[in-house]
């Protein structure tokens, strides 16, 4: 497991380009240590229309999982699991599983009983993509609705390029997963349902406290964590 300093992040509508910078430049074909096969017993199995899950429909199922705090993530093959970190305040703001064709970085935040807070913010993430000079279009999906976008970014040699991106939205019990898909999975939807069945194994944990719609749920840092520049 590793982890990177970046900048902090906001409520559930907003986005940033230096997530998605980093993450051109950083996503290596590595896999987290000790990974199993994917297939192995997880929730769900990686099927097609399970997952996300909520903590409490796994709870005793004897799957290890890396808990983060509002995140449980198992191990996967071909996949290596990364924090990103805030560098201000030291505190974790989105989670990665990388791999040799791309990256999803996923996100929990609250979200009102029974709701779907995707579909209210899910205008908002378009409005700023075209904000910042790219643009965002719907397509139906696995989850329903969600975001194709085009972001003008900045390599580090100085000159520009097209980051695609793919931003899902799940709503879950009383929360909401935001995913952002990059790379291949990101450019071939159809094609890489294996990244999808990846994103469907992860587990949040709401916790029981009052939180305002769309703020973050926190993610801790585990002690294993090694960093990484």
């Amino acid at each position: 497991m590793k982890f990177r300093r970046k900048e902090a992040t906001g409520p559930a509508a907003e986005t940033t380009a230096e997530t998605t910078t980093e993450t051109t430049s950083g996503a290596t074909a590595e896999t987290t240590a000790g990974a199993a096969d994917a297939s192995s017993g997880t929730a769900g199995g990686g099927a097609r229309g399970s997952g996300p899950f909520d903590a409490s429909q796994v709870e005793g199922d004897g799957v290890d999982r890396a808990d983060l705090g509002s995140l449980l993530v198992p191990a996967l093959a071909g996949r290596e699991l990364r924090l990103q970190v805030d560098e201000k305040s030291g505190q974790v703001r989105a989670v990665m599983l990388a791999g040799s064709d791309g990256a999803c970085e996923f996100q929990a935040f609250a979200a009102p009983r029974n709701g779907d807070l995707w579909s209210e913010v899910r205008p908002q993430i378009a409005q700023d993509m075209v904000r910042r000079g790219g643009n965002a279009t719907e397509r139906e999906g696995r989850w329903g609705t969600e975001l194709v976008c085009q972001m003008p970014v900045r390599r580090p040699d100085g000159t520009t390029a097209t980051q695609p991106s793919r931003i899902i939205g799940i709503n879950g019990e009383r929360w909401m997963l935001r995913a952002s898909f990059l790379g291949r999975p990101a450019i071939e939807p159809d094609a890489t349902a294996d990244w999808e069945d990846a994103l469907a194994q992860v587990v949040v944990r709401r916790g029981a406290e009052a939180m305002p719609v769309g703020e973050p749920l926190p993610v801790r840092l585990p002690d294993d964590a090694r960093r990484v520049r």
